[in-house]
């Protein structure tokens, strides 16, 4: 019997609502196949299944590739594009900007999160939580500065107690009675 692939749902809403004709078949055996998507032409006067991904007379095509994997990034080169023409900043918006500006990005939350980590490592614990995030912002002196109005939520504060504060040293040969 067929039917609908398990969290179709939360699939859509995971690919920002793009819907899929994928149908999984159950076998006698147990095995689990998965279909290519099918559409019917009208070839002539009689209908013929296609496959949706060979194309009709195109010969092989190669399969798509992301402009993320393009640009040999992690960050969404083509959602970042769509939120730079949405949010109406300017009227027209170059094919290399938001490759530009995934990259930047990238860079910046790999180098927080290096530094989170090595802040974490030093407070013998495997998980980054806020206060690392703090930690590592506000000992590098450039991100500090690129981040200096930022409240971090449970962040903490840095650990620092004024030179007044502290109790002065006395020499060892100097003490009058």
């Amino acid at each position: 019997y067929q039917r609908r692939v398990r969290g179709f749902h939360v699939l859509i809403n995971l690919l920002g609502g793009r819907q899929f004709n994928t149908i999984e078949t159950k076998e006698m055996e147990g095995e689990t196949k998965t279909e290519k998507p099918t559409t019917t032409k009208k070839v002539a006067g009689s209908k013929k299944k296609v496959s949706a991904a060979s194309g009709a007379g195109r010969g092989k095509r190669t399969a798509s590739q992301s402009r993320s994997s393009r640009a040999g990034l992690q960050f969404p080169v083509g959602r970042i594009s769509r939120h730079l023409r949405e949010g109406r900043f300017s009227e027209r918006v170059g094919a290399g900007a938001s490759v530009y500006l995934a990259a930047v990005l990238e860079y910046l939350a790999a180098e927080i999160l290096e530094l989170a980590g090595n802040a974490a490592r030093d407070n013998k614990k495997r998980r980054v939580i806020p206060r690392h995030i703090q930690l590592a912002i506000r000992n590098d002196e450039e991100l500090n500065k690129l981040l200096g109005d930022v409240v971090i939520a449970s962040g903490g504060v840095i650990p620092n107690i004024h030179a007044v504060l502290l109790p002065k040293k006395s020499k060892k040969g100097d003490d009058k009675e």
